[in-house]
C-alpha cells in the first residue's frame, strides 16, 4: 500500500514542531554554508536543507515529512560513524539531538496518516528507537581506555630506591610530597585492592575558614595536603590559619591565625601545605625545637611551635619574616606564597606566586633562602642581578618581572641541591622585552646550591614561552634504572605533557630529548624559537586537534565550534598567539601536568600521572582596544573584572592585552568545544616510559549544559587539579576531578575499587599515614572556584573498619 501525502491543515502541535525544525534547519544551513566557505564539513548545510524540507512538509501536513527526515537521519548516522567510528562521546552531538527530533517526527504519524496510524503504533515505534539507541550506546567500546595486557613490574621492597631526602614517608607523612623527593609514595600496605572497598569515614573536622566577605566570595581553593609527624597532623587553611589535630581522632590540638587580610587574596585563596622542621641538637622539650613553617598570602614566613602553636619568638620578628623586603612596591594580591616551603640543609627556600598577566613591572621572581632557625636571610638569587646576595641597596629592589617559582620545590640533602620549577617572565603572552637571562631561565628547572643560592644547572622545557607553560609540578627524585645499577635522577612533568628524565647532579637528560620544528608567526615572528624540545621518553599530550574533534550538546553548537576551529590560527602544538584572529593553544595552560605533579612507586617502578586534556582559545588585544575596554591591572584578587586566569588580563606595559577562553567554552551552554575526555589518569613503566594503562578520569555526574549537573555516573574524563598518592599496598588514592569524589584505584589495572562523595571539591592531594597499626587516608574537601566545585571547610579521614 502506498502512503500518499495529505493536504489537510496540520494541528498546532505539528505546526509548532515544524517551526522548531525549520528554525534549526535555517541555523544549520546558513552556519553550514559559512563552514563550507572556511573549509569545513559540508554535512551541516546539507542537513539544514533536509530539515527545511521536513519542516515545510510538516507544515503542509504531508506524511512525506517522515520519510524525508528518516533519510536525513540515516545519512547523519552514516556520516557520524564515517567521521568518528564508534566513539560514544564523539557520537553524542552528532546523533543524540537528531534522535530526539526523530522521536517527535515519528509521533506525528497518527496526525499525518490517521487512516493508517494510531498513537499506540507511534509510541511503540518511539520505544523501539529509544531501546535500540540505548543498547548501541551500552556496547560501544571506549577508545580512550588503554589496558595493559601483561603483568605489572613486581613489587620490590619499600626502600628499593634510596630516598636522598632528610624526611621519609613511612608511618608519617612529614613533607608536602611525602618526602623532599616528592614521590607521593607511602610504604604502607594495610589497604589493598582486596579490601579498599571497605573504607569508611572515621572522623572529619571543619576548619571554620570559609569566605567571610563579598571580596573573598568565589576566590577560595583549599588545596591543602596535611603533614603527619608522630601523633599529630598539621595543615593550613586557605587564609593561612595553622591547625594541628590528633592523627587518630581528628581532635584539635591547637590553631594559630596569622590574620591575613582579604586584600591579599590573589587569584585564589590557597595554601597547599606547611613544612615541619626539627632543630638539630636541641632538646625536644625546648620551645620551637620542632616547628611548623608556612608561607602566607601576604608573603610572610610564619614559624610556630609544633607542640603548642605558639609563635617562635626567635624566628624573625616574633615568629614572622616578611619576604617582601627588597621587592619594592608590592600591591596587595600581587605577591603571595601558596606552596609549602622546602627546607634543605637548614635553609628555607622560598619563591612567590606573582599574579599573572597584570603588568610587565610585576614584583620580582627572586628566590630567597632563609635560616630555618633564626629566619635570617642567608642568600637571594636574582637572575638579573647575580652578584646581589642579600637585600638590595636602599631605594632599589630585586629585578622586577623576572620568572618566578609559584609552586613547590624538591630537594636533595646529600647533594645540597634544591630544584626550582620556574614559571615565565611577567606577562605570559608577549616576549619582546625579556632579557637574555630571562629567556635563558624561564620555564626551566633550576638546581641551586642551597649553601650559596647560586645555580648549578638548569634545563629548559620551552624556549621563549608565550603560552603560560610554566612548570607547575614538583620534580620527583628517583634512582633511574641503568646498566650496572642506577643513576641519581629526577622526573620532571610539564604542562605540555612531556615527562623528562634528568640526571639530578648535572641536569643532563638520561632519555632522549629532541628539538623539533615549531610554528613561526604571531605578532613577534622574530621572537619565536624555530624549534622546541620534545621528550621521547613519555608524553601525556594527545595528537593535534582536527575539526572532527569539536564537540557540543547538539549539531548546532558543534557546528559553532567547528567554525571557531576553522577561523582560528592553529598550526598545531606551539601555535603563537596573534591579534588578527583567535588562536588555539593545546594543551592549555592547566596542563598536561599542573601543581598536583606525579606519584612514583619506587618498588614496582611505576609512575602514576593524572593530567588535563583541554585547549585554550585566546587572542591578543591591541593596547588601545584594551584601554577602551577598561582592562587595567587587577591588583587585588583580579579586581572586579573576574573571570578565569587570562580572561581580560591587561599585560600593562606591553603593546597587547590577552583574552583567554580557558578550556575553550561555548558562551551559551558552557560546554567545552573539544570532545571528551578532558582529563585522564595513566600508569607508566618507569624504566621504559611505556604506558601500562590509561583511563578517562572523572565522572559526568556534576557536569552538564547550562551548569546543570547531569548526575550521570559515566567516566567522561573531567578537568582535574590535585595529585595522586600511591602505596605499597598497590592502591592509588586521588580526588582532583570535578565530580567531587575521592577514589581508590587498583594500581594493576586502573579500575576504581572504591569511592566516596565529598562535601566539596577534592582539589587537593590526599595523604596516608599510620597510627597504632591502623592506616588512615585524609583528604581536604575544600573545593575550588576555578574548577567550579563546591566550597567546603571539611577535612575527612578514612580507614578500614
Amino acid at each position: 500500500m502506498t502512503l500518499l501525502p495529505t493536504t489537510r491543515r496540520s494541528p498546532w502541535p505539528v505546526l509548532l514542531l515544524a517551526l522548531i525544525i525549520g528554525l534549526i534547519g535555517l541555523i544549520l544551513f546558513f552556519g553550514g554554508a559559512y563552514l563550507i566557505y572556511v573549509g569545513g564539513s559540508p554535512y551541516y548545510a546539507l542537513a539544514g536543507l533536509g530539515l527545511l524540507a521536513t519542516a515545510g512538509l510538516l507544515w503542509r501536513g504531508s506524511v512525506l515529512a517522515l520519510w524525508v527526515y528518516v533519510i536525513v537521519y540515516a545519512a547523519t548516522l552514516i556520516w557520524a560513524v564515517w567521521e568518528t567510528g564508534f566513539d560514544g562521546w564523539a557520537l553524542v552531538p552528532r546523533v543524540v539531538a537528531p534522535t530526539v527530533l526523530l522521536l517527535f517526527v515519528v509521533a506525528t504519524i497518527p496526525v499525518l496518516t490517521p487512516r493508517l496510524g494510531n498513537w499506540r503504533s507511534a509510541l511503540v515505534a518511539d520505544a523501539v528507537i529509544v531501546v535500540l539507541v540505548a543498547a548501541i550506546a551500552l556496547i560501544l567500546p571506549n577508545p580512550h581506555t588503554t589496558t595493559y595486557a601483561g603483568a605489572l613490574p613486581p613489587a620490590g621492597p619499600a626502600n628499593a630506591m634510596s630516598d636522598p631526602s632528610l624526611w621519609h614517608a613511612g608511618a608519617d607523612w612529614p613533607t608536602y610530597g611525602g618526602s623532599n623527593s616528592a614521590r607521593r609514595y607511602s610504604p604502607l600496605d594495610q589497604i589493598t585492592p582486596d579490601n579498599a572497598g571497605e573504607l569508611q569515614r572515621v572522623w572529619s573536622i571543619h576548619t571554620g575558614d570559609l569566605p567571610q566577605s563579598s571580596f573573598a566570595e568565589g576566590k577560595y581553593g583549599a588545596e591543602t595536603t596535611p603533614l603527619k609527624v608522630g601523633n599529630a597532623l598539621y595543615l593550613c587553611t586557605p587564609k593561612n590559619i595553622l591547625i594541628s589535630l590528633d592523627a587518630a581522632t581528628g581532635k584539635e590540638r591547637w590553631r594559630y591565625d596569622p590574620r591575613v587580610s582579604d586584600d591579599w587574596i590573589p587569584y585564589t585563596a590557597a595554601c597547599r601545605g606547611v613544612t615541619y622542621y626539627n632543630l638539630p641538637g636541641v632538646a625536644p622539650t625546648e620551645l620551637c625545637a620542632s616547628r611548623i613553617i608556612e608561607g602566607t598570602l601576604d608573603a610572610r614566613l610564619i614559624a610556630v611551635d609544633a607542640n603548642t602553636g605558639a609563635p617562635c619568638e626567635t624566628f624573625g620578628d616574633n615568629g614572622s619574616v616578611d619576604t617582601k623586603v627588597g621587592m619594592g612596591e608590592v600591591e596587595p594580591g600581587m605577591l603571595s606564597i601558596t606552596a609549602a616551603p622546602t627546607i634543605v640543609r637548614g635553609i628555607i627556600v622560598v619563591g612567590h606566586q606573582v599574579l599573572d598577566g597584570q603588568k610587565r613591572t610585576a614584583p620580582s621572581g627572586a628566590i630567597q633562602g632563609f635560616d630555618a632557625v633564626t629566619g635570617a636571610l642567608r642568600w637571594v638569587w636574582d637572575m638579573k642581578q647575580p652578584d646581589l646576595n642579600g637585600p638590595p641597596p636602599d631605594g632599589e629592589s630585586y629585578a622586577r618581572g623576572t620568572p618566578n617559582m609559584w609552586t613547590a620545590a624538591s630537594g636533595d640533602e646529600e647533594l645540597g641541591l634544591v630544584y626550582l620549577p620556574l614559571g615565565n617572565s611577567a606577562v605570559d603572552y608577549w616576549s619582546s622585552e625579556r632579557s637574555d637571562v630571562e629567556n635563558e631561565y624561564a620555564t626551566s628547572l633550576v638546581a641551586l646550591d642551597v649553601g650559596t643560592g647560586r645555580p648549578v644547572w638548569h634545563f629548559q622545557t620551552v624556549h621563549k614561552d608565550v603560552w603560560d607553560y610554566d612548570l607547575g609540578s614538583q620534580a620527583s627524585l628517583i634512582d633511574f634504572p641503568a646498566e650496572g645499577g642506577s643513576v641519581p635522577a629526577l622526573l620532571l612533568p610539564s604542562k605540555q605533557g612531556d615527562i623528562y628524565v634528568l640526571d639530578r647532579r648535572t641536569g643532563e637528560p638520561l632519555t632522549k630529548v629532541e628539538e623539533r620544528p615549531a610554528p613561526i608567526g604571531g605578532v613577534e615572528p622574530e621572537e619565536r624559537s624555530p624549534t622546541q624540545p620534545h621528550s621521547l621518553y613519555h608524553t601525556l599530550r594527545k595528537p593535534d586537534l582536527t575539526e572532527k574533534d569539536m564537540w557540543g550538546m547538539s549539531p548546532i553548537d558543534q557546528m559553532v565550534c567547528r567554525i571557531q576551529f576553522r577561523t582560528a590560527s592553529y598550526q598545531g602544538f606551539y601555535t603563537p598567539p596573534t591579534t588578527s584572529r583567535s588562536s588555539i593553544e593545546y594543551p592549555g595552560y592547566n596542563g598536561g601536568s599542573d601543581w598536583g605533579g606525579i606519584a612514583v612507586d619506587p618498588g614496582r617502578g611505576i609512575i602514576v600521572a593524572n593530567y588535563n586534556d583541554m585547549p585554550n582559545y585566546l587572542r591578543l588585544i591591541p593596547r588601545d582596544k584594551a584601554d577602551e575596554l577598561g582592562w587595567a591591572p587587577r591588583g587585588q584578587a583580579r579586581g572586579e573584572i573576574g573571570g578565569a586566569e587570562g580572561a581580560g588580563d591587561p599585560q600593562a606595559g606591553t603593546p597587547f592585552a590577552i583574552n583567554v577562553n580557558a578550556g575553550w567554552r561555548l558562551p551559551f551552554t558552557g560546554l567545552l568545544c573539544k570532545e571528551p575526555p578532558y582529563g585522564g589518569i595513566r600508569a607508566i613503566d618507569l624504566k621504559t616510559g611505556k604506558t601500562l594503562w590509561d583511563r578517562p578520569f572523572g565522572q559526568a555526574r556534576t557536569n552538564g549544559p547550562f551548569g546543570i549537573p547531569s548526575m550521570l555516573p559515566i567516566d567522561i574524563g573531567t578537568p582535574n587539579n590535585g595529585g595522586a598518592v600511591v602505596t605499597a599496598g598497590g592502591v592509588v588514592f586521588i580526588a582532583a576531578a570535578t565530580d567531587n569524589l575521592i577514589r581508590a584505584i587498583d594500581l594493576r589495572t586502573g579500575e576504581m575499587l572504591w569511592s566516596d562523595t565529598l562535601p566539596g571539591g577534592g582539589q587537593a592531594t590526599p595523604m596516608t599515614y599510620e597510627v597504632d597499626g591502623k592506616q588512615y587516608l585524609v583528604i581536604m574537601a575544600g573545593g575550588h572556584h576555578f574548577m567550579e566545585t563546591p566550597i567546603s571547610d571539611e577535612l575527612i579521614a578514612y580507614a578500614l573498619p
